[in-house]
């Protein structure tokens, strides 16, 4: 083959374009060394045209290779011990013990970061919305402050007091209105208390009673409705002033005026600040900012105040440890569904304000979310496991015939080869030929994606950072910390933990020595402590004593183990643990992480009894491959057809197992018999919290009935 044949044999091979992480020289050993004469200095002028294309060739491959992420610190080491205490740990950025409080020095409030943002961005957009098969409208930061401004005096003029013993409920969908009364209440240092449908009436009657709201801002008046049904009862007494974002009826406010009422458009109350506008009063540091609801999986919800102090020095560690990676630029755009009421949802928007970058609302319906993603376009997406894990599904199911799913895993190990060696991209060959629709299905311009709220598989985490081709991190941590006190490391994209401290955290395990984990061998209870911890729950010392120490250790309940790297590993839960008849503890969530692997399970719980031996499980099988997993092992029906077969029933219980055993659960963590439900648990049917967690108290009593026919049975 001649020189020159070669030449353009390689110009037109896809390795040379820039999109490879191929080395040059590797392909020169099918270079013809022929070609080449070492036995005579002249060449021809063709031979020197060559060998100037190929000098031209690897200079644009060395200009545009890939290159991996710079890591801001070993990543073998990414934290330190506390005094010597290989137990306590902190992270590897600080260069002491002292604590990151904030990263900017005119952020140490909420507020404050909102102001940065103002004078970065200016008139340029902050919160976007959208109407049914429309592009996104947008809201500029000046107008936000604005009506910040206006709003918050609107309050003033209706009673409410600039100071943070004043708490203002707002009982709301994510909307815009949303940020514009929290920054309402924040320009006079007023306290948010977020309210949400799920909370059921009980806990909504404690919560407004407790922190003796006397106002409470509404989107819809189904909700205001609501409200006004327990004043009429006499048990929510304090309410006076209910404020609604749309249009209501003459009979509510009828109803209203009975039990003296009043209520308000959002445009009334913010006519009433613009006619009795007042400066504002900015928080400091110490005040409260927002006190926020758990979500009350068992018993009375708890109200973590969280303070301004928390906030900043929270959204600030993220932004130290990104600071290399990953700078949050006013172009940036996230997506806003997870609930507000929560506070990692706060904490994804505070940090975008804080730069001048936006935040774009979906529509309210979460069906429509995958269409508000491909409108808006998001560079930056915040997701919980639940979701990530039926992206994966869709994915895999999507792809049918053999020759497709070898191309898809063998493009999907190309891509973990160079996030083993810390590149990170998305404009690969792989990703122009194979992942093109997956990414564009996201909007196609997302750079960053921060994944928490609960266990992730490494498998599905592993496998969406290469197809996805963005930053995907993980983060842990609870309300009670603000929101995280662990976060991933740039640059190291390995899978089985959660990272290391977050730079306003110290992490340390303490025994527990009833589930025989101590300390000394790197594990134990997870506790923090440092500026983002609470300052406890509202109006509750005996709970706050509970999760509280003297010595302002915040215990989580969650089991750690410290990694050689550095990083933390959740392995267990010290909450919802219980004993079987023999004496063994259970740790149930560790069981369903591992079922969860299950290819026909969508959902598992796992119930157990102390006057059983052995456990069993409720499973909702997955709608979007239940039917064909059956199929494939002579099984025929419908989905709720299957659900009812005794046989199918069996071999999902055998295929659970199968998977238990390979992950290593002992015999007595392995279910010994279930009952599939056709119905997916929800946040509206009352058996997920909002942040999709199961609520146990609630399943347990939905399927009592089934629970007690499987422990009527000798088990399987």
């Amino acid at each position: 083959m001649h020189f020159r044949e070669w030449l353009r044999s390689l110009r037109s091979s896809s390795g040379f374009k820039g999109s490879e992480s191929e080395d040059l020289w590797s392909l020169l050993p099918s270079l013809p060394l022929s070609s080449f004469s070492l036995s005579s200095l002249s060449l021809s002028p063709s031979s020197l045209l060559g060998l100037g294309a190929l000098a031209s060739l690897t200079a644009y491959w060395l200009v545009t290779r890939p290159r991996p992420m710079r890591p801001p610190c070993d990543l073998q080491a990414q934290s330190v011990a506390v005094n010597g205490d290989p137990g306590c740990r902190r992270s590897a950025l600080l260069q002491d013990d002292s604590l990151l409080e904030f990263y900017y020095e005119d952020t140490r409030t909420a507020y404050d970061m909102f102001q940065r943002g103002l004078r970065i961005a200016g008139n340029g957009p902050c919160l976007g919305f959208r109407k049914p098969g429309q592009p996104y409208q947008w809201i500029s930061y000046t107008e936000v402050a604005q009506q910040a401004h206006i709003l918050g005096s609107g309050l003033l003029a209706k009673g409410c007091q600039p100071n943070s013993q004043q708490f203002v409920g707002i009982f709301a969908q994510n909307r815009p209105e949303w940020i514009i009364s929290e920054l309402a209440c924040y320009t006079y240092s007023m306290v948010v208390v977020p309210l949400y449908d799920t909370l059921g009436l009980e806990a909504m009657v404690h919560i407004l009673n407790l922190a003796e709201i006397s106002l409470v801002i509404c989107d819809r008046e189904e909700k205001a409705a609501s409200l006004l049904e327990n004043k009429e009862k006499g048990i929510i007494p304090n309410i006076s002033c209910l404020v609604l974002f749309d249009d209501f009826s003459g009979a509510l406010v009828e109803r209203a005026q009975k039990c003296e009422v009043e209520v308000l458009k959002l445009e009334q109350l913010m006519e009433l600040g613009r006619q009795n506008l007042k400066d504002p009063v900015p928080p400091q540091p110490q005040d409260l900012a927002v006190v926020c609801f758990t979500s009350g999986t068992t018993g009375k919800p708890k109200g973590a105040m969280i303070t301004h102090g928390n906030i900043a020095s929270n959204t600030s560690s993220v932004i130290k440890i990104l600071e290399g990676s990953f700078v949050i630029r006013q172009e940036d755009v996230s997506i806003s569904y997870l609930p507000l009421a929560h506070m990692f949802e706060r904490m994804i928007q505070v940090s975008m304000f804080c730069h001048g970058a936006r935040v774009g609302f979906y529509q309210g319906d979460i069906s429509l979310l995958m269409d508000d993603i491909k409108t808006l376009k998001p560079t930056f997406f915040p997701v919980v496991p639940r979701l990530l894990n039926r992206i994966y599904d869709k994915i895999l199911g999507s792809v049918t015939s053999p020759f497709r799913r070898a191309l898809l895993h063998y493009a999907v190990r190309r891509k973990q080869a160079e996030l083993s060696s810390g590149v990170v991209r998305n404009n690969s060959l792989w990703d122009k030929l194979v992942f093109n629709r997956i990414q564009s299905s996201l909007g196609g311009n997302l750079r960053f994606a921060l994944t928490a709220s609960a266990p992730i598989s490494t498998t599905v985490l592993s496998f969406l950072r290469a197809t996805l081709g963005c930053l995907i991190f993980e983060g842990y941590g609870q309300t009670e910390c603000t929101a995280g006190c662990t976060f991933s490391m740039p640059g190291d994209w390995s899978t089985g933990h959660v990272g290391a401290p977050l730079p306003c955290a110290m992490v340390k395990l303490v025994d527990i020595p009833d589930m025989n984990y101590y300390a000394k061998n790197g594990e134990g209870e997870i506790c923090i402590r440092g500026p983002s911890v609470f300052r406890g729950y509202l109006r509750d010392p005996e709970r706050t004593a509970e999760a509280l120490d003297s010595d302002g250790w915040l215990h989580s309940g969650d089991v750690g183990q410290w990694l050689p790297n550095g990083t933390l590993r959740i392995i267990d839960r010290k909450k919802h643990i219980f004993k079987l008849s023999q004496g063994e503890y259970i740790a149930p969530e560790k069981i369903e992480n591992v079922y969860m692997r299950c290819i026909p399970v969508l959902q598992v719980f796992v119930h157990g009894d102390s006057l059983q031996s052995y456990l069993i499980g409720i499973v909702v099988p997955d709608p979007e491959v239940f039917v064909d997993w059956a199929k494939d092992r002579g099984f025929v029906g419908s989905h709720e057809e299957l659900c009812q077969n005794p046989d199918v029933k069996n071999a999902v219980l055998e295929d659970m197992k199968a998977v238990g055993k390979e992950a290593g659960l002992k015999s007595f963590e392995q279910v010994k018999d279930l009952y599939l439900h056709p119905e997916t648990f929800t946040v509206a049917n009352g058996l997920l919290t909002p942040t999709l967690k199961s609520r146990r108290t609630d399943i347990r009593r939905v399927f009592q009935e089934q629970i007690s026919s499987m422990y009527s049975k000798t088990p399987i």
